[in-house]
């Protein structure tokens, strides 16, 4: 099962989130700092997965863009490592070669509406 889902830039700054499971706000921003440092400390001979207290962390880089999917110990990695892959083709559709100002528009209109 998904537990959350982050953007995220090259400097650290989330630029969308989603939990899946309820996680308190304080919580949320220590959570996402960690995962975040995890991730971008890699280098890009590494795995896309990586095991991170009681789940797993898969993400991809695009561009400047991270996107990082918290997941329990039972879910398939390479399924999830694909549904980003697929969630970036729809927004590379939408926006037509989506970048990170893209996203912060599209997020903030999603939010006034």
């Amino acid at each position: 099962m998904i537990k959350f889902f982050l953007m995220v830039n090259k400097q650290g700054q989330t630029r969308l989130s989603r939990y899946y499971e309820h996680v308190e706000i304080n919580k949320r921003t220590m959570l996402e700092t960690e995962v975040i440092k995890n991730c971008l400390s890699r280098s890009k001979d590494e795995c896309s997965f990586m095991e991170y207290k009681d789940f797993k962390l898969v993400y991809r880089q695009y561009a400047a863009l991270f996107i990082v999917v918290g997941i329990d110990q039972t879910e398939n990695e390479m399924a999830v490592y694909e549904l980003i892959h697929n969630f970036v083709e729809v927004l590379d559709k939408y926006f037509s070669r989506v970048s990170e100002l893209d996203v912060s528009f599209s997020v903030s209109e999603i939010h006034l509406s």
